[in-house]
């Protein structure tokens, strides 16, 4: 199955070859989960989302400050 995920005004895709979580991809971009949001359908989803089928993700970088 095929991730097309929109990060940073970038492109990426991730080839998966059996159901896969959000955390799993964003492993395999080399991105770590807590600098991002994963955006489904105008909906913020859960990193341990599971993915059964081809989709598209838009990341989006949370900051914090102290």
């Amino acid at each position: 199955m095929k991730v097309t995920v929109t990060h940073e005004n970038q492109e990426h895709v991730v080839e998966l070859a059996g159901p896969s979580s959000i955390s799993d991809v964003l492993n395999r971009l080399g991105i770590h989960p807590s600098t991002v949001l994963a955006v489904y359908q105008d909906s913020i989803v859960p990193h341990t989302s599971k993915i059964e089928g081809d989709i598209k993700l838009e990341l989006i970088t949370v900051s914090s400050g102290g």
